[in-house]
């Protein structure tokens, strides 16, 4: 009788573990740039610093800048989440009261050092801005989808992109006022809740 030929060699990663592993690069590489600079971080010491090769970096990010993605991207789903909740009639700073709870939503400190680096690095300038232009659909469709609009709704898509230049406004004023990482979760909290509220005032 022939054995069955199957797979060998190691199973293959979940999306859970795959998500894992982009996290743990990003945070090696948020390390490696702030101690030593972005120039001198190569993609075998970020693999290093986690265990992994520089091909496996290479497999999940496109160039050593954009390792950072995931850091800088975690909490747009549960934002649009919040927003898809949001009661009606409750103004716009408490619809993410839900979030402040979250010790994965608010960026921490190395994030604020990690955006101080934004405004000599441009390709970390780059890849924040990215971030906040694939996460705007997301909020539109989460705004829509709260009011019973279309997906393609021009409302929906204005209010995203007033939400979206307030959190990063928010952010970015945070991370250049804000050394104290004692206080950094309250002052960043505080800085998003009154970005929102102006937001919401609208132009006068």
């Amino acid at each position: 009788m022939t054995a069955t030929r199957g797979r060998t060699g190691r199973p293959p990663l979940t999306e859970e573990r795959k998500a894992a592993v982009r996290l743990e690069i990003a945070r090696a590489a948020v390390g490696l740039f702030l101690t030593q600079g972005v120039d001198a971080t190569t993609g075998e010491q970020i693999g290093q610093a986690v265990g992994v090769s520089a091909r496996t970096v290479w497999r999940y990010f496109p160039s050593k800048e954009s390792c950072v993605r995931p850091l800088l991207a975690s909490g747009i789903d549960a934002i649009a989440d919040a927003l898809r909740h949001w009661p009606a009639g409750r103004p716009l700073e408490e619809a993410l009261d839900p979030l402040w709870a979250g010790a994965d939503v608010l960026p921490g400190p190395d994030i604020g050092a990690l955006l101080r680096l934004t405004r000599t690095e441009p390709g970390l300038r780059a890849v924040w801005l990215r971030t906040h232009d694939e996460a705007e659909p997301v909020f539109a469709r989460a705004l829509a989808e709260r009011a019973g609009l279309p997906a393609d709704d021009l409302r929906p898509s204005v209010q995203a992109a007033m939400l979206n230049a307030a959190l990063r406004a928010a952010v970015e004023h945070h991370a250049w006022h804000t050394a104290d990482p004692a206080t950094a979760r309250a002052d960043l909290e505080a800085a998003l809740r009154a970005a929102l509220a102006v937001a919401a005032t609208g132009l006068t």
